[in-house]
């Protein structure tokens, strides 16, 4: 790498480092990912939502069409307790939030929306871009590069790195190692803790195939059963179903927890009989699974995100329960925000030519990096908060979350609606989108988006 060129190094390649990919492309920004594993497809069972404020920003991508074919929109929301009786049924999912937004929440195959996103690299050769096989081993860095060294024996050189390298971050570590290192004095205040956030959940998952006939399991509909301490959702697409179980910890921890098979199994066993639908249980459906896992959900937002030449995005930095299927979509608008500070960097640095060219000193990239935290740390919050209450209520995680989830609540007339109307609906038109990529708007409800789009013909739109 020459003095003057700017390149990321981005560390990960599930979703997020996939979708930092598509964004520098879209830049201008020479990069290269790194991803630990040898496919960026692995099927490990689970789903991946995406709310509207996602799919515009796939939108800008010219991911759209490709997504329609792989994905499903959530339709019937249907809410039991754990032997199965309904207690309230919604189609303010689809309803509401698409008159609002003019569309709603899809669901995805994780492992069929990374191949998607692998393959629809605006890159003659994506191959040569997301390098399989390459775990980064060590960090180091200068006032102007830094180095990802990998167990492969390779080094690779570049301007940044971006940490999307999931809640176990490497990158998070080093972050916290190096500026230990640089100053050993330094307030631990200014300084992320070692094991920074707090799990009081685990997470089976699993997905199994969804029989077309079955009245109970439509494509389209996510079902819960809440009860004491457990809760399930199970989300039906097309060809398959998703099934989530949230068990509470018998005591909050900061440690990481590696689980097996048996744990999944044993874990499936302890909700057998908790409905999926009015006339199954997880009895009959988890021994059809085509693959599972389990993990702990953290919970948190660093105070930090940056150290020099190092900045983190997704759950390196943020993680929240999956409750609401916003994981992903605050992933991505972590890259948004970034990625339009970091083409601006650039292309003043360059004169307006908005290329890759020209390094940015540590005093430009510490002006970029707190922009990007300041613009996410505030919805970052919101969503994180509105995830745990979630998680909490439908695990009647104490008296009053059980009879605002099982009997206020569902008694209100159009207390849904009312929620989507006023809460969630600021929340999603207030999303960033890519301020440099021009695009039509592939959406337009009731409440306009907040941040206009630049428009094919050089004007931005506000829509």
């Amino acid at each position: 790498m020459s003095d003057n060129e700017f390149k990321v190094i981005v560390v990960g390649g599930g979703p997020v480092g996939l979708i930092a990919a598509h964004a520098l492309s879209r830049a201008g920004i020479d990069y290269v990912v790194l991803e630990n594993y040898d496919s960026v497809a692995t099927d490990v069972g689970a789903s991946i939502a995406l709310w509207p404020q996602a799919l515009r920003v796939m939108g800008r991508l010219g991911l759209l069409p490709r997504l329609e074919s792989i994905g499903t929109r959530m339709d019937r929301g249907v809410y039991m307790t754990q032997p199965g009786h309904i207690f309230k049924e919604s189609h303010a999912m689809r309803n509401d939030i698409g008159r609002n937004h003019g569309t709603s929440t899809h669901a995805y195959h994780r492992a069929d929306l990374l191949k998607a996103l692998y393959d629809s690299l605006p890159e003659p050769n994506p191959a040569a871009r997301i390098l399989m096989n390459k775990q980064v081993t060590q960090i180091t860095t200068t006032d102007d590069r830094v180095e990802a060294h990998c167990a492969d024996g390779t080094i690779y050189t570049g301007s940044i790195i971006i940490g999307a390298d999931g809640v176990h971050s490497m990158v998070r570590k080093t972050m916290r190692t190096l500026a230990l290192q640089s100053s050993p004095t330094t307030n631990p205040n200014k300084i992320n803790n070692e094991h920074p956030f707090l799990a009081e959940y685990r997470c089976m998952w699993c997905s199994f195939p969804r029989q077309p006939d079955d009245p109970d399991m439509l494509a389209g509909d996510f079902i819960e059963a809440h009860g004491t301490d457990m809760a399930l959702q199970c989300l039906s697409g097309d060809d398959r179903s998703w099934l989530f179980i949230y068990e509470r910890l018998a005591k909050p921890t900061r440690d990481r927890a590696t689980y097996s098979q048996a744990d999944v199994e044993a874990l499936a066993a302890r909700a057998g009989e908790h409905a999926v639908s009015e006339r199954r249980k997880v009895k009959d459906v988890f021994p059809t699974r085509h693959a599972a896992g389990m993990a702990n959900l953290e919970e948190g937002v660093l105070p930090h995100w940056s150290w020099k030449r190092l900045v983190l995005v997704g759950d390196a930095c943020h993680k929240q329960t999956p409750n609401t299927g916003l994981g992903f979509n605050n992933g991505m608008q972590d890259v948004v925000a970034l990625v339009n500070e970091l083409h601006s960097a650039v292309k003043e640095q360059t004169g307006g030519g908005g290329s890759s060219s020209g390094g940015l000193d540590l005093d430009v990239l510490g002006g970029v990096f707190a922009r990007y935290q300041d613009l996410r740390r505030k919805p970052l919050k919101k969503d994180l908060k509105f995830a745990a209450k979630v998680a909490r209520m439908s695990t009647w995680r104490t008296w009053a979350a059980w009879l605002q989830d099982r009997y206020i609540f569902p008694s209100i007339p159009g207390w849904d609606p009312f929620m989507i109307d006023h809460v969630l609906a600021k929340a999603i038109s207030g999303s960033l989108v890519f301020d440099f990529v021009e695009a039509e708007e592939p959406f337009q409800g009731r409440v306009p988006w907040k941040h206009a789009i630049p428009s094919p013909g050089g004007k931005k739109v506000e829509v």
